[in-house]
């Protein structure tokens, strides 16, 4: 099924679709990852991958463009949730430099980023090893991706 959005919903209890993210889940505050929640996966899921991207980042990298705020794999079929700065599945690596979440912090100036959190459903599970780029991540599931969704949030820098 290549990447084509399904019935999934996907909701974070920290903000709402197309609202602000609070500071304290940025590069500016806490730098934790919000809550996130999902629901109505596609028969035969077993298992997802989370990934939250800015494509407003002024970067060009690894031939895709933005910035890759988190990555996070092989999450078993009957995880439905992310806790607030939750230490499950394995973290992939991020823009930064670095394994797990890092939270939203554009150019000051740059104006309001949007920030796309996505849920991939998998009809595999994955045992894939920490460390991965979004490239490689990609490369592993999109063959059995069967359903995502996205939630979509911004942040903007004074």
């Amino acid at each position: 099924m290549a990447f084509a959005l399904s019935t999934m919903q996907l909701e974070s209890s920290a903000f709402t679709p197309g609202d602000a993210i609070p500071t304290k889940y940025t590069g500016e505050g806490d730098d934790r990852s919000p809550a996130l929640t999902w629901q109505g996966a596609p028969e035969g899921t077993k298992g997802f991958a989370v990934i939250c991207h800015d494509p407003d980042a002024p970067l060009v990298q690894n031939g895709s463009y933005g910035f890759v705020h988190w990555l996070l794999y092989n999450l078993p079929a009957s995880t439905t949730s992310l806790a607030e700065n939750s230490g499950e599945g394995t973290p992939g690596l991020n823009d930064f430099g670095k394994n797990g979440y890092g939270g939203p912090m554009p150019p000051e100036g740059h104006g309001t980023h949007h920030y796309y959190f996505w849920v991939l459903a998998l009809d595999k599970a994955t045992d894939l090893p920490e460390g991965l780029s979004l490239p490689e991540l990609l490369k592993q599931v999109e063959p059995h991706l069967i359903g995502m969704n996205r939630l979509v949030g911004t942040y903007q820098r004074d």
